[in-house]
C-alpha cells in the first residue's frame, strides 16, 4: 500500500502522523511524506504584506518544513515503514492531488485544522479540496475534542 501523508508544522499534522504510525497496514506499505510551502503571504495573518514572500523567508520556511519532513520520516522508519520525504512549493491542494496521481497513492492522510465559517471561506480548506479531487481515498484526521 502506498500512503501519502501531508504535513505542515502544526499539531494537526502531528495527529495525522500518529494515526499512520498507530494503524496496522499491509506488509511492505510505503509512506510518502509531503509538505508544501505556499509562496504567497496570507491576507488574514499579514494583510500589509500580502503577496509573494521574499526569497530569504521562503528559503527559511522551506528549511523548517524540511526538518518537519525529516523528523517524520525518522518516526515512520522507527515504526517499521519505508518512507520518502519531499518539500514542494506551490498550492498545497493542487500539489497533494498531483503527487497522489503521479505516485498512484492508495491513500492520502492529512490533518484537519477544523476551521469553520469565515476563516474556512477565506483561507480555503485543503482537506475539502483533496477529498473532492484526489484519485484515491482520503483520511482526514481531526484533532481531539476539548471538554
Amino acid at each position: 500500500m502506498k500512503i501519502l501523508i501531508a504535513l505542515d508544522a502544526s499539531a494537526h499534522s502531528e495527529r495525522a502522523l500518529e494515526f499512520v504510525t498507530r494503524m496496522r497496514w499491509p506488509a511492505g506499505s510505503r509512506v510518502i511524506v509531503l509538505s508544501v510551502l505556499q509562496p504567497v503571504a496570507n491576507l488574514l495573518t499579514a494583510p500589509a504584506e500580502a503577496g509573494p514572500i521574499p526569497a530569504e523567508l521562503l528559503e527559511e520556511e522551506r528549511r523548517k518544513l524540511g526538518e518537519v519532513v525529516a523528523r517524520s520520516e525518522n518516526t515512520l522508519r522507527e515504526a517499521g515503514f519505508s518512507s520518502e520525504g519531499r518539500v514542494l512549493v506551490g498550492d498545497p491542494r493542487d500539489a497533494l492531488v498531483q503527487v497522489a496521481q503521479e505516485e498512484r497513492a492508495d491513500l492520502i492522510v492529512l490533518g484537519s485544522h477544523g476551521r469553520t465559517g469565515l476563516a474556512k471561506l477565506i483561507l480555503g480548506s485543503v482537506s475539502s479540496h483533496v477529498v473532492t479531487h484526489a484519485p484515491c481515498s482520503v483520511m482526514v484526521v481531526k484533532a481531539e475534542r476539548r471538554s
